[in-house]
């Protein structure tokens, strides 16, 4: 065979060049080219074959050409260019030849094998990348479901009426959804905010659950529907005190009870008992606008009224609502929107209802204790141990983070030690109780001693100093000129436990401030008096007898002391701005 050398492709019509017959030439003579084309191949065959045994002994490759030949010439380097003689068109191409193609595949694979073998070693920064085990190449199932990488945008208002759209998870509870705007807020995390779902068009509202999601809560929302960000310091507080949210008289059991608080929620807890509250309830007609007074207990089952007095026989017994798909809801108007003959009312709303009201189970109660303690147990009753789980969840990273919750101090505040100066010499308090007492009389005498200065300064010493009457402004527990239906309404619903309060202008008094409290679920206002003593302006709560140069003080003094109130100051009612 004749020998040739690797050329780029050319068009036909390059190819048909001087002393090269075209197509129609050799379709012309193609009785001359005949040849035995079985022998032409076992030729071929056989030379391909003692041609692959022959470069398998060759220290050095060959470049291989198109037709299985080897080129004679050497290898020129790179960057230079060969000078070869010019040959005819002729010589250059060759007829196609049928070629073997598993010989070549070999040999091009031997080929393919020595280059890469000839090339430095370069070590493999990730070998684990690369074993068997942990293929690189991530497999579908290893990836999360799209469901739970899917995002959404969820608009939050606070209680001033300031908004923030936030991009969360599909998967994200409203417990780490009130994380993240706390985070975002620069709010303080004492685990009592919470996600309010809020209906004004129907009038309702009510705290989602810590483990709840909010992309499917929403999901169950009408349009006018809307996220709230709030205090609730009653979320978990019948754990803590459950005798005050269940009244005895309100509470039966199937099986003998001895009545002590861990059993009482250890009976709401556990499914295999069957706790029930009964008592009578102001309930809607469906549809109608009147209101009836019915005997009603509330079972696992679900909630039931009595259609023959006080009886609780099967027979007498109707259905009111279930508490698998419904949640329940407290009413914000209902005396204006519904003409419910109280202000305790709440509600039992089917998750499938978005607006129409007629599928509503509108229910009142007598007292906010009744009210707190039916809408306690349906909680209880239809999510069990998750509410629990909900409750332990923060106190268990608070247990976690204990070694750590005190504030890291430099080693010069380490150095430091409080020391006595009221005798002739100092001496160094080694008790820690008497040494933060200490510090605390510091700085009230501190505080008094600035009010002093600031007062012989002014005009007369009814008007003091303006430090003194704006310094409680810049509190979050100060909530300015609201009134008294507005404090009670913004009490209510960051929760009625024992010590919560605000304080606000009094509307009588111009000089005067109120202190708002809550005490036994029932609210109560104090008036704060600015009162004279010594040619000096201080507030007080008991007629003088108490004084205080301002309300930073005054609050700092019932938060340790009772005094004339009922309970110590314990939560303030805040409000954020998101």
């Amino acid at each position: 065979m004749e020998q040739a050398e690797q050329t780029p492709p050319h068009s036909p019509r390059e190819l048909a060049g001087p002393g090269f017959p075209t197509q129609s030439d050799r379709l012309a003579n193609h009785q001359e080219d005949d040849v035995d084309l079985e022998a032409l191949v076992n030729d071929m065959n056989a030379s391909l074959e003692s041609l692959y045994s022959a470069c398998s002994m060759q220290s050095e490759t060959v470049p291989l050409l198109e037709n299985g030949q080897h080129a004679r010439s050497q290898p020129t380097p790179s960057g230079t260019r060969s000078l070869q003689p010019q040959v005819s068109p002729r010589q250059k191409v060759q007829r196609s030849q049928p070629v073997h193609i598993l010989a070549v595949r070999r040999l091009q694979e031997e080929d393919q094998q020595f280059r890469t073998s000839s090339l430095p070693a370069i070590p493999n920064p990730f070998p684990e990348l690369c074993g068997p085990g942990s293929p690189p190449v991530l497999t579908p199932g290893s990836l999360p479901p799209s469901q739970a990488t899917a995002k959404q945008d969820v608009k939050v208002f606070s209680e001033d009426g300031t908004s923030k759209v936030v991009e969360i998870l599909a998967d994200m509870t409203a417990r780490d959804l009130c994380q993240l705007l706390v985070y975002r807020s620069h709010c303080v995390d004492d685990n009592s905010w919470t996600l309010v779902e809020h209906h004004p068009h129907l009038g309702l509202e009510r705290c989602l659950e810590d483990h709840e999601l909010v992309v499917q809560v929403e999901s169950t929302m009408a349009s006018e529907s809307k996220f709230l960000f709030r205090k609730n310091y009653a979320k978990y507080e019948f754990f803590k005190n459950p005798m005050n949210f269940f009244p005895e008289q309100m509470v039966t059991w199937c099986q003998q009870s001895n009545g002590s608080q861990t059993q009482l929620l250890q009976n709401f807890l556990n499914s295999s008992s069957c706790p029930e509250i009964q008592g009578f309830l102001h309930v809607k007609e469906l549809g109608r606008k009147s209101w009836k007074k019915l005997y009603v207990c509330l079972r696992r089952s679900g909630l039931y009224c009595s259609t023959k007095g006080v009886s609780k026989e099967p027979r007498h017994l109707q259905l009111l609502a279930d508490l698998e798909d419904s949640s329940v809801f407290s009413l914000i108007a209902g005396k204006k929107q519904y003409s419910a003959p109280t202000d305790y009312g709440f509600c039992i709303k089917p998750n499938r209802v978005r607006n129409e009201t007629k599928e509503l189970r509108l229910l009142c109660a007598e007292d906010e204790q009744s009210r707190t303690c039916w809408m306690t147990a349906f909680r209880l009753l239809k999510y069990g141990m998750l509410l629990y789980q909900n409750y332990r969840i923060p106190q268990q990273r608070k247990a976690l983070l204990s070694p750590f919750s005190t504030p890291v101090r430099s080693v010069s505040e380490n150095s430091l030690v409080a020391m006595d100066f009221s005798g002739q010499t100092g001496r160094v308090i080694e008790n820690p109780a008497e040494a933060q007492s200490a510090a605390l009389e510091e700085g009230h005498a501190w505080r008094k001693r600035s009010t002093r200065m600031n007062i012989l300064g002014s005009q007369s010493p009814l008007h003091p100093s303006t430090l003194s009457t704006v310094i409680h402004r810049t509190q979050h527990w100060f909530h300015g000129r609201i009134s008294r239906e507005e404090s009670h309404r913004i009490i209510k619903q960051q929760g009625l436990v024992d010590g919560l309060f605000l304080l606000r202008d009094s509307q009588s008094n111009p000089k005067a401030f109120v202190l708002t409290l809550c005490h036994h679920q029932k609210i109560k206002n104090f008036q704060i008096l600015p009162c004279e003593d010594d040619g000096q302006m201080f507030f007080s709560l008991d007629d003088g007898n108490t004084k205080f140069s301002d309300l930073i003080q005054l609050v700092d003094f019932y938060q340790l002391n009772k005094g004339v109130l009922p309970c110590k100051l314990k939560h303030h009612c805040i409000r954020v701005a998101l």
